[in-house]
C-alpha cells in the first residue's frame, strides 16, 4: 500500500516519497486558465496548503513531479514563472509585529533573489513598497510575469481579533501590501489567496475587482478534500485494511468512515467531501476517532462563541439553520450572527439550497464535527461546567429508566452556572422585558439538556415536528425513548398534557422500546428545574 501522506502538505515532497496523492490536477489545469486572480475559502487541515504547493510546483514548471498524473496528458507547454509565495501559517499575530516579521522574512527570500542593493532604513520597513519592487524586478529579470500565491491570508487578522490596535495595524498592512496587486496587474501572471473565512473590509477583496471568489462555484467544491468517488477509488486497500482490523465489512467500514468524516458541501450540487485530516488518520490508525478536534479548536472561534449572545440556540444547528448568499460568504468582526463563521471554519455545511429565495440551510456535516462541537466549544460557552462525573450520572440513569435520577443530575448543573443577564432594548416595557428574559433561560434550559444527551454519545433531537406540534426533545437507548417537553414557570403537568394532545408518541407506535413521557418545569427566580413528572 502506498504511504498515507498525513500531515505532508509539500506537494514536492508527497511526490518524491511515494505517498498517496488524490489527483486534483485536472481541476488545477482548467483553474489556471479560467482567471488570473483567485480567492479559496476551505476549513482548516481541509487541503488548502497542498493545493498552493501544487500550485507552486507547476508554475515553476516542475514536470516530472506530475508524472502519471493527469495534468501530464493535458499541459502541452510547461513554463517556469518567478513565485512568489507567501505562507501565513506557522507564525505569532497576536502582537503588534507579528505580521510585520512575517512579511520581512518572505520579502527577503524574494529580494535576495530578484532584487539587487541595499534597502535603506526607511524602505526597509515600507512593506508595500518592497513588495512592488520584488514583482517589478522579477518580471523584468526573468522575462515572465510572477505568480503570487498566498496560503491563509487571514491567520493574522483572526489571530489578533482581541487586541483591536494590532488588528487594525494588520489590516493597514494588508491594505497597502496586497494593494499593490491591482496597480501591477501588467506584471502579473496568476495570483491566488486561500483562507478560512473572508473578511469583507479587507482591500484585496475590495480593490481587486477582477477577483474571482470560487468557494461556492460547483466546479471547483472538490480542489479540496476528498469526495466518496476519490475515496473508494484510491483508498481501497486502506479501507479493507481497517475495516480486517475493527472486525466489520468492508461496506460497514466505509460506513462508519462516512458517518464520521463525510458530508462536506461547498456549492448547492451537494458533492459530499471527506475531510482530508480525518480519513487519512482515521485509516493510518485504523481507529474512528475524532482527529479534527485534537489539533485544536481555533482560539478566536471559542472566543467569538463566548462573547457572543448567552441565548444562542446550539439545537438549531443539528436540525439546519438558515442564511442568505450575502451572509455566508463575507465576515465582519463586528457582525454578532456566528453562523457565517461556524460555516467558514467548517463547523457546519450546506444541506439545501434554495434558489429562488437565494438562501442556504446548514447544519452539522458529520458525527465528528458534532461531537467535537459541543464537546470543545459548548463547555466554553457554559463557562467550563466540569461535567465528567456527571455524564458518567446521566448515563446509568438513561440506561435504568431512571428520570428521577436524570432530573437530579441536571439540577446539579445548573446550579453551577453563572447568572446570565439578558440584553433588553431601551423601549421595551415591563411585559416585554419579561418575555425576552423566559426565553433566554429557556433556552439555555434546553441547551445544557440538549448538549449533555449528545456527548453521551445517544441519539437525540430537537423540536421534532409532526403534523400538531414540536416535541422539544427526544433521546433513544437501546431500551427506552424519552419524550422531553420543556416549560418555565409553568407545572410539570401541563407539559405532559402538551406531549399527549400533540400525540409526539405516535411515531414509535410499532417500536418496542419503551416510551417514557417527561414534563419539565423550571423556575425563573430559582433559576433551576423546580418540577418534573413521568408517565409511561
Amino acid at each position: 500500500m502506498l504511504k498515507l501522506p498525513i500531515g505532508i502538505q509539500s506537494f514536492e515532497k508527497l511526490r518524491q516519497s511515494d505517498a498517496l496523492y488524490v489527483d486534483k490536477t485536472e481541476t488545477i489545469y482548467n483553474l489556471v486558465r479560467d482567471a488570473t486572480v483567485y480567492f479559496l475559502s476551505r476549513p482548516r487541515r481541509f487541503g488548502k496548503s497542498l493545493l498552493c504547493s501544487t500550485l507552486k510546483a507547476y508554475f515553476e514548471g516542475k514536470k516530472e513531479l506530475f508524472k502519471g498524473l493527469a495534468i501530464e496528458k493535458l499541459e502541452t507547454a510547461w513554463e517556469s514563472y518567478p513565485v512568489l509565495y507567501f505562507d501565513f501559517n506557522g507564525q505569532i499575530y497576536s502582537d503588534k509585529l507579528g505580521l510585520q516579521r512575517a512579511l520581512d522574512s518572505h520579502l527577503k527570500d524574494a529580494e535576495a533573489k530578484y532584487c539587487s542593493g541595499e534597502l535603506s532604513a526607511d524602505m526597509a520597513e515600507d512593506y508595500a513598497e518592497r513588495f512592488k519592487r520584488v514583482i517589478v524586478a522579477a518580471h523584468e529579470q526573468t522575462g515572465k510575469r510572477v505568480v503570487v500565491i498566498v496560503d491563509e491570508y487571514d491567520k493574522p487578522l483572526l489571530e489578533s481579533l482581541e487586541n483591536q490596535e494590532a488588528q487594525e495595524q494588520n489590516r493597514e498592512l494588508f491594505k497597502g501590501f496586497f494593494g499593490n496587486l491591482k496597480k501591477l496587474d501588467e506584471h502579473l501572471k496568476f495570483v491566488f489567496f486561500t483562507g478560512v473565512t473572508k473578511f469583507s473590509k479587507v482591500s484585496i477583496f475590495s480593490d481587486l475587482n477582477q477577483l474571482y471568489d470560487i468557494s461556492l462555484v460547483p466546479k471547483y467544491e472538490t480542489i479540496c478534500g476528498i469526495s466518496k468517488d476519490e475515496l473508494l477509488k484510491d483508498f481501497q486497500e486502506h479501507i479493507s485494511a481497517m475495516a480486517e482490523h475493527n472486525k466489520v465489512s468492508y461496506d460497514e467500514c466505509v460506513a462508519l468512515l462516512t458517518r464520521n468524516y463525510d458530508g462536506y458541501h461547498f456549492s448547492e450540487q451537494m458533492t459530499d467531501m471527506f475531510n482530508p485530516f480525518s480519513i487519512l488518520s482515521a485509516l493510518s490508525s485504523q481507529r474512528f476517532g475524532y482527529y479534527w478536534f485534537a489539533t485544536g479548536t481555533p482560539t478566536f472561534l471559542v472566543k467569538r462563541l463566548t462573547a457572543i449572545d448567552s441565548a444562542f440556540d446550539f439545537k438549531k444547528l443539528s436540525s439546519g439553520v438558515s442564511i442568505s448568499v450575502g451572509e455566508i460568504t463575507d465576515y465582519r468582526p463586528e457582525n454578532q450572527n456566528i453562523i457565517p463563521l461556524l460555516y467558514q471554519s467548517g463547523y457546519l455545511t450546506i444541506k439545501k439550497y434554495n434558489a429562488l429565495r437565494a438562501i442556504y440551510t446548514l447544519a452539522y456535516p458529520n458525527k465528528e464535527v458534532e461531537y467535537g462541537m459541543l464537546n470543545s466549544l459548548a463547555p466554553a460557552v457554559t463557562k467550563q461546567v466540569d461535567n465528567a462525573g456527571l455524564l458518567t450520572d446521566m448515563q446509568d440513569a438513561l440506561d435504568d429508566g431512571n428520570v428521577d435520577a436524570m432530573m437530579l443530575v441536571l439540577k446539579s448543573v445548573y446550579a453551577s452556572l453563572p447568572y446570565i443577564k439578558p440584553v433588553y432594548r431601551e423601549d421595551m416595557d415591563e411585559e416585554d422585558r419579561q418575555d425576552v428574559l423566559n426565553k433566554y433561560i429557556e433556552r439555555d434550559f434546553q441547551n445544557v439538556i440538549y448538549i449533555f444527551f449528545l456527548l453521551m454519545g445517544q441519539p437525540t433531537f430537537s423540536e421534532v415536528q409532526n403534523n400538531l406540534g414540536r416535541a422539544d426533545c427526544i433521546v433513544e437507548t437501546n431500551r427506552y425513548v424519552y419524550l422531553f417537553e420543556f416549560k418555565v414557570e409553568s407545572s410539570a403537568d401541563e407539559a405532559l398534557q402538551q406531549i399527549k394532545e400533540h400525540e409526539y408518541a405516535t411515531r414509535y407506535t410499532a417500536d418496542k422500546r419503551e416510551v417514557i413521557c417527561v414534563g419539565v418545569n423550571f423556575g425563573r427566580r430559582k433559576r433551576n428545574i423546580t418540577e418534573w413528572k413521568v408517565e409511561k
